[in-house]
């Protein structure tokens, strides 16, 4: 061991004869495992690690590596300020609807709201005039449409519970709008279901500009599922002209692509 030379050394031991057992239900039994009943292990010519052999344990470097990675990826996140939690705040918007509180993700609809507009008065007293856009609707072909249209029905209806005071008729802009952004049966249903009572009775015109067939047939295959005071209240308007003739336009916007 002193010399300069390392040695192998090499350890005889006696042969070791090992038999298992393979009593019947084993999982060593002939029908089982195809062994043979003896197995012979010679450690003969099994060497020692040499001497210059040497095992080094990282372990504790890998560790102290991954906790200063740790620290340093927890120092890289920034502070979520109190400005930053008031902004976020201000995405959300808390509505009562049938007497149930609502929230709106107003970050997600912010394309959109400009589907919904007042456009003033007509005759005497707060009879406003609502202007619904179709034309600003979603496209269908979005993932998350669904998830679009159900926080922009809540605003839809939101909005027109703080418009109305009095009665009031909705001008549905119809023009410029292609299938995929026409809302669904299913949508517009919901929302005559879900508007307050007094919205529903203070309704007392909803004009259909720029009527497509889609639409038509819709109503026409629905009326006999809607109240007769509902249908009584549409109107057909085919051209911008004609709409001028029955309300006042002057504060109805109409978009450039109508």
């Amino acid at each position: 061991l002193n010399g300069s030379n390392p040695r192998r050394i090499k350890l005889t031991a006696p042969n070791i004869n090992l038999s298992l057992d393979q009593s019947e239900g084993s999982v060593l039994s002939d029908d089982n495992l195809d062994t043979p009943d003896e197995i012979d292990i010679n450690v003969d010519d099994l060497d020692t690690p040499d001497e210059a052999d040497s095992f080094e344990y990282t372990g504790q470097e890998e560790q102290t590596t991954a906790k200063d990675a740790s620290q340093e990826e927890s120092e890289s996140i920034p502070e979520y300020t109190a400005e930053e939690e008031r902004e976020d705040n201000r995405l959300w918007r808390t509505v009562i609807i049938g007497e149930q509180e609502q929230r709106i993700d107003m970050k997600v609809i912010e394309p959109y709201k400009k589907v919904i507009s007042h456009g003033g008065y007509y005759g005497d007293g707060l009879n406003a005039i609502i202007v619904f856009a179709a034309c600003f609707l979603p496209d269908s072909s979005r993932a998350d449409y669904n998830y679009v249209m159900e926080n922009l029905f809540l605003y839809v209806i939101s909005t027109l519970e703080l418009m109305v005071a009095e009665d009031y008729m909705i001008v549905y802009l119809n023009g410029a709008t292609p299938r995929r952004r026409m809302p669904g049966l299913g949508w517009m249903k919901k929302c005559y279901q879900m508007i307050d009572r007094r919205l529903r009775k203070n309704l007392k015109s909803f004009i259909i500009v720029h009527p497509s067939w889609f639409i038509r047939t819709i109503l026409a295959v629905t009326r006999p599922f809607i109240s007769s005071k509902f249908s009584s209240k549409i109107q057909y308007v085919n051209t911008l002209a004609e709409l001028r003739e029955m309300i006042p336009m002057e504060y109805v916007h109409i978009p450039d692509s109508i």
